[in-house]
């Protein structure tokens, strides 16, 4: 690669010297860290790329006052202080290095996971004041342990096998990883109620958001054996601290390892005064060859966006093709919204996607693949630990064992065109309809088979019930009662008396509590909330 004329890097982060060496070579760059927010909106205009870390708010008035920007690049794998759909407005493609510290964080959690076998710190910390207690630091030993895994992706991946190298059992969960996968490199899979009771030790490595905010809390941790173990070298949240400490106290658990916390530094967490846990600063990705390794590969992907080419870890890209941008862009959206609000009603682990095309699609040849890629979007990146976009989309769904296929029909069951997207978990199957009636206009036409015309935006309320008079009524009256308001309603059944589905659009978010009253009435089947 020549030299790249008149263009000029910022590095406002710290960036390890080889991967500045590979930049200085091609480009200008400017080095400096810890600019406030209003400091970087004031120089950002004169760059063509910015790289970070963790450090710097990549906000959307950085974004916006980054006129020149062509590529955000995040040494290392989260992108939480990047406004990544601000950047694709922009057309600023934003990219990370999520295999640079896989080994890192791996290291660290079986460094953990020993430490704390071996009450090694404590007892580091005992002969160093001059003592000699064998006997009160007697450990476990971890042969024929079982380890459970919470989150199978390349983490959890490399800790099972390392884990594997010293006997342990190993159960893991992960709803994007089929049974079949994960035997292949002897791990066995079940759900996470099922993990939590079993395992000796216990590893999370899934990302933060709803679905798994103190998933290790009071209830999980009434439900594990006494004196296990817990590590969470992935991100603060996912364990209710309060809880583990209740049950560190109690002796129901026997240690914790952490190195991240939901408030960082934790200086004023009670865990610090816990002999039987272990904390460091939030190390995982802290080694020397991590933090070259994510310098150059950030490196390397803005040279290559700079010169004319692509980013092989983009986390956004391009919304449409240019040339079928006009026509396209309303199924893409539609076919991603379709996606998520579908994987939030099904129930298991994904073993297979059908997206099938009915209709105009026929004739106009469409470009269906930017399409599918874009439903296995919504359906995939609610869960998982790595963005996914149009770029991975189909590598993610292949890397976890789900089946991805894609039809072409001239049969649209009256519309001009229809997009179903069809899931299969080990549990079931679920589908979902959606038409384009105009570039303003696009509507979910079917769920499970029950015909609607629901505008796929903002939250809803999904009920299966027995269709008989005051079931509707009487969930009506439950989200009237939390100050819930009702925007919209649909229904739909195929006999009189059998089962039915209502659909709710409502104008705020409804509480665990008001949706389980809902499930808990007479005549419901299910009932799910869920956010379009």
């Amino acid at each position: 690669m020549g030299i790249i004329v008149n263009y000029r890097v910022l590095v406002s982060d710290p960036l390890a010297e080889e991967g500045l060496t590979i930049l200085r070579d091609q480009v200008e760059v400017d080095v400096k860290t810890g600019l406030p927010e209003d400091q970087l909106i004031a120089i950002i205009d004169q760059y063509d790329a910015l790289l970070v870390r963790s450090g710097t708010q990549v906000t959307a008035k950085v974004i916006e006052a980054g006129t020149r920007l062509k590529f955000i690049g995040r040494a290392g794998v989260g992108v939480d202080n990047i406004d990544t759909d601000a950047a694709t407005r922009q057309g600023i493609i934003v990219a990370n290095a999520p295999e640079g510290n896989t080994l890192a964080a791996t290291e660290h959690t079986v460094a953990m996971m020993m430490a704390l076998a071996r009450n090694i710190p404590q007892a580091n910390a005992s002969v160093k004041r001059r003592e000699w207690k064998r006997s009160k630091f007697t450990g476990i030993e971890v042969n024929e342990k079982v380890l459970g895994v919470v989150g199978f992706g390349r983490i959890g991946k490399e800790v099972a096998k390392r884990a594997t190298a010293m006997n342990m059992r190993i159960v893991a969960y992960d709803p994007f990883i089929s049974k079949e996968k994960a035997a292949e490199i002897g791990v066995e899979i079940m759900t996470m109620a099922e993990l939590f009771t079993v395992a000796d030790f216990i590893t999370v490595h899934t990302p933060l958001m709803k679905e798994t905010t103190h998933i290790i809390n009071d209830a999980s941790i009434a439900t594990m054996k006494d004196g296990v173990r817990i590590i969470n070298c992935a991100r603060g949240g996912i364990i209710d601290e309060e809880a583990l400490y209740r049950g560190l106290v109690s002796g129901k658990i026997g240690g914790a390892a952490l190195d991240v916390y939901e408030h960082e530094p934790p200086t004023d967490s009670p865990l610090t005064e816990l002999d039987q846990v272990i904390m460091t600063p939030h190390l995982g990705a802290s080694t020397v060859e991590a933090q070259v390794n994510v310098a150059i590969s950030v490196a390397k992907q803005c040279l290559s966006v700079l010169s004319g080419g692509s980013a092989k870890s983009a986390v956004n890209a391009p919304m449409i093709p240019a040339d079928q941008q006009e026509y396209v862009e309303p199924f893409a959206v539609l076919a991603e919204k379709m996606g998520r609000l579908l994987m939030q009603l099904v129930e298991g682990r994904l073993e297979a996607i059908d997206v099938i095309y009915g209709g105009e699609f026929v004739e106009r040849n469409s470009n269906t693949r930017f399409i599918t890629r874009m439903a296995l979007k919504g359906i995939l990146d609610r869960l998982l630990h790595l963005p996914v976009n149009i770029v991975n989309a189909e590598f993610v769904a292949h890397e976890r064992g789900i089946v991805v296929s894609q039809t072409v029909t001239q049969e649209s069951h009256g519309f001009k065109n229809l997009i179903t997207i069809k899931v299969r978990t080990d549990k079931g199957e679920e589908t979902i309809s959606g038409s384009v009636f105009s570039k303003a206009r696009s509507r979910i036409v079917a769920i499970g088979g029950y015909t609607m015309d629901l505008d796929p935006t903002g939250f809803v309320v999904i009920s299966k019930h027995l269709d008989k008079p005051g079931v509707i009524g009487r969930a009506s009256t439950i989200l009237g009662r939390c100050e819930v308001n009702i925007a919209g309603m649909q229904v739909g059944r195929i006999r009189p008396g059998e089962e039915a589905i209502m659909v709710l659009n409502v104008d705020s978010e409804v509480s665990d509590e008001a949706m389980d009253e809902i499930r808990s009435m007479p005549g419901i089947f299910t009932a799910k909330f869920a956010r379009i």
